[in-house]
Order: C-alpha cells, then sequence, then structure tokens
C-alpha cells in the first residue's frame, strides 16, 4: 500500500512542474493548492530534496524547484524514495538476505510477478504524464 507520504509526494512534484516558471515554489503556495499542512509538506520537501529529486532555496524568492525535467522522473523513483522499496515481501527486497525456504515455496513465483508487474507499470510513467 503506498502512503499519504508518497501519494503527497507525487502530488508535489507535479504541483512543482506545473507551477515553477523556472524558478522556485514557494511551500505555503503548493500547500494551498494541494490541501496539506505546510508541516508536513516540509517533512516530504526535506526527503525529496535529500534524495536529489528536488533544489531548494531560502529566502523571499525561495521554495522547492525540480532538479530535471519532468519527464526525467519515473513516479518509481519517487515511491520508492518515500516509501522504501515496492517490494510486496521481503525476500524480493534489493539484498535481501537469502531465504532458505525460497526453493521450495509455492508463492513466490506469485510476489515475484507481482513486483516485476507493479515496478514496471510505475517505472513506465513519468512525471509529465501525470502533468494536465
Amino acid at each position: 500500500m503506498i502512503s499519504t507520504k508518497g501519494r503527497y509526494a507525487i502530488r508535489v512534484m507535479i504541483d512543482i512542474a506545473e507551477n515553477s516558471e523556472g524558478g522556485y515554489v514557494p511551500l505555503k503556495d503548493i500547500a494551498a493548492r494541494q490541501d496539506i499542512s505546510k508541516k508536513y509538506l516540509e517533512s516530504i520537501g526535506k526527503e525529496l530534496v535529500s534524495g536529489g529529486l528536488l533544489m531548494a532555496a531560502s529566502g523571499h524568492s525561495g521554495g522547492y524547484k525540480l532538479s530535471r525535467t519532468p519527464e526525467d522522473y519515473k513516479i518509481s523513483e519517487i515511491l520508492e524514495l518515500m516509501e522504501g522499496t515496492l517490494s510486496p515481501v521481503a525476500c524480493l527486497k534489493e539484498n535481501a538476505a537469502p531465504c532458505p525456504r525460497a526453493q521450495d515455496c509455492k508463492t513466490l513465483p506469485m510476489w515475484q510477478e507481482y513486483y516485476e508487474q507493479t515496478r514496471a507499470f510505475f517505472d513506465s510513467k513519468t512525471l509529465t504524464d501525470l502533468i494536465v
């Protein structure tokens, strides 16, 4: 399940892409348009900046802006930054310890297929695809 943090991060990225006009977008403006608390958006913005997806500036003309063009952002990278892995089970996470039951696990192929389809779906969507 994708949390509000992941969903709101995508909304923030879309909002910035639609309203930046090459400059920084103030957080208070994003909060007002998206009807999300400014305090909650501050924590999301910090994570997006530390993950390299946004740039931030403080002061009168400050706010957030994209570090790349909208078409260069896969939705999967935004979600994974905010949520962690999209893997539905622990044994499929990157760098997971080998599961001693993997050889005999009747459900592992199903989880692998689900993960591959989910990953392919979010990899195929960019920020540009969501901008209307």
